[in-house]
């Protein structure tokens, strides 16, 4: 028997969830799926309207409530260096998807541009500073 396993959700930290909204929603045209409080802290989940099973919860730097101050402290500031991983996207026309985000505020890293392993890409930091790549296959 053949188990099958599929990602569902990945987890991106931000510093203030308002502005995440703004670049996550607004700029990337994601859809809001969940906006959630509890115990002082805010997890906001958003997808793409065509991977209605694949979520993105944009949580805060460190998720857990029972944290000692420090390591709060401590994943704050690596955030704030941009030293926390993004996520990828795949999109059909990375240009386009460039100049969207690019004209939109969207802080960019990379310009589109051909890649030696088999991808055409850029990269932008979201509000947090998380680098977020967007690549389409070069085919």
């Amino acid at each position: 028997m053949n188990t099958t396993i599929n990602l569902a959700q990945c987890f991106i930290a931000v510093d203030d969830h308002d502005k995440a909204l703004v670049f996550y929603r607004d700029a990337l045209g994601l859809e809001v799926r969940n906006d959630v409080s509890f115990e002082g802290m805010r997890w906001v989940t958003v997808g793409s309207p065509t991977q209605p099973d694949v979520e993105i919860v944009l949580e805060p730097p460190l998720a857990d409530p029972n944290a000692p101050a420090a390591d709060r402290q401590a994943a704050a500031e690596l955030l704030a260096k941009g030293m926390l991983r993004g996520v990828i996207f795949r999109t059909d026309d990375v240009d386009a998807t460039f100049e969207r985000v690019r004209a939109a505020g969207g802080e960019v890293l990379q310009e589109p541009m051909d890649q030696p392993y088999g991808v055409r890409d850029c990269a932008f930091r979201d509000p947090s500073g998380n680098m977020l790549r967007f690549n389409q296959p070069r085919g």
